[in-house]
């Protein structure tokens, strides 16, 4: 009696492996008839099909995330961003004292080319280049 694709079914109908499946071998003929998922369900209900409970090591080991150089980019990702931030505040108080015209044009574009180069670590290190420069 090939009960295969009963198996399968009930596998199905019960969400677990096919392995876990079994029939009772007094009740075969009653298995081999049941299509469908209630058929199933109601052989096992009176006992014809078993669900064996699963052995061995039911917890998942989480497998800890392995980060090649490649993978590793929240340096830098920080650097550009603090590099950003740190150059558009030195330009716009660059521009603002070129509009009230306490810097030349030469010095403003030499401010400017440095602070490109990242030469000054904040804005009152651009302050006291502009009064030496003065």
């Amino acid at each position: 009696m090939n009960l295969s694709k009963n198996k399968r079914l009930a596998a199905r109908t019960f969400k677990v492996g096919k392995g876990r499946i079994v029939f009772v071998n007094a009740r075969l003929d009653e298995i081999k008839e049941a299509i469908t998922k209630k058929d199933i369900r109601d052989l096992y209900e009176t006992g014809a099909i078993l669900v064996k409970e699963i052995h061995g090591r039911r917890k998942k080991i989480k497998v800890k995330k392995l980060r090649s150089r490649g993978n590793v980019r929240k340096t830098i990702r920080n650097r550009k961003r603090n590099y950003v931030i740190l150059t558009r505040k030195l330009r716009k108080h660059l521009k603002g004292l070129k509009e009230q015209g306490k810097i030349s044009k030469e010095n403003f574009k030499e401010a400017r080319k440095k602070i490109r180069n990242k030469e000054f670590k904040s804005k009152s290190n651009l302050k006291e280049y502009l009064e030496e420069s003065k």
